[in-house]
C-alpha cells in the first residue's frame, strides 16, 4: 500500500451520518478513527483544525450536545472514516441519557471490528479525571488501540503544561493499550496539527 499522504486532509472531506444506536452505524468496509473525550474538551474543534474545516464538526457552548455517533468520510474514493464520539462526564444531561450514551460509547468500541485506533483528548488545564481513567480502562479491557491528545495547549503556561504532560504520560504507561507518546495540541494556534495528521495517517495504515 502506498503511504497516505497528509494532503488527503486538504481533499474530499465530508459529513457521512450520525448513528443514535449501534444499528445505524455505517457499513464496516473501512478503517475508522475514533475521537473520545470529555464534553468541553474541544473534540469539535480539533476535529475542524485536523480536516481544515471550519464547520465539518459542530462545536458548542454547551457540553453534551454531541449525542450520537458522528461519522465523517476522508477522500473521495473513500480511504477511511472519523469517528467523533458523543462527549462524556457532563454534568447536566439526565442520568438515563448519560448511561444511554456511555452505552453507546461502549458497545462501539468494544465491537468495532474497522476501529484501528481512538484518540482520547484530554484538557491541558485540567489534566487527567476520573472519567478519562474510567474510558482508558475500558479501552485497555477492550484492547482497542489509543494514543492521548492534550488539547487547549495554549491556554496554559509552558511550565505547567509540561507539568501536566508529564503527569499524563506517567499514568498512561500504567495502560496496556496506550500509546506511550502524548500529542499536545491547540486548534486555535494549530499547534500539534500536523503530528496529529500523520498520527491519524499512521493509525489507518496500522
Amino acid at each position: 500500500m502506498t503511504p497516505l499522504h497528509p494532503k488527503i486532509f486538504s481533499g474530499p472531506i465530508s459529513f457521512l451520518k450520525s448513528a443514535p444506536q449501534l444499528q445505524f452505524l455505517p457499513d464496516p468496509k473501512v478503517p475508522e478513527i475514533a475521537f473520545a473525550g470529555r464534553s468541553n474538551v474541544g473534540k469539535s474543534s480539533l476535529i475542524n483544525a485536523l480536516t481544515n474545516r471550519n464547520g465539518l464538526a459542530r462545536t458548542s457552548n454547551t457540553p453534551g450536545r454531541t449525542q450520537e455517533l458522528n461519522f465523517f468520510d476522508i477522500g473521495d474514493p473513500l480511504i477511511f472514516r472519523i469517528c467523533d464520539m458523543p462527549g462524556y462526564g457532563f454534568a447536566k444531561a439526565p442520568p438515563k441519557v448519560v448511561q444511554k450514551w456511555r452505552f453507546l460509547i461502549n458497545d462501539y468500541l468494544r465491537g468495532r471490528a474497522v476501529l484501528k485506533r481512538t484518540f482520547v483528548l484530554i484538557d491541558s488545564r485540567h489534566g487527567i479525571k476520573p472519567v478519562d481513567e474510567e474510558v482508558m480502562e475500558m479501552l485497555d479491557k477492550a484492547a482497542v488501540s489509543y494514543r492521548i491528545v492534550l488539547t487547549k495547549a495554549d491556554k496554559v503556561k509552558q511550565a505547567q503544561l509540561d507539568a501536566t504532560a508529564e503527569q499524563v504520560a506517567a499514568i498512561a504507561k500504567k495502560h496496556p493499550a496506550a500509546h506511550p507518546e502524548l500529542l499536545l495540541t491547540s486548534s486555535e494556534k494549530k499547534q500539534g496539527i500536523d503530528e496529529l495528521r500523520q498520527a491519524v495517517l499512521d493509525a489507518v495504515q496500522d
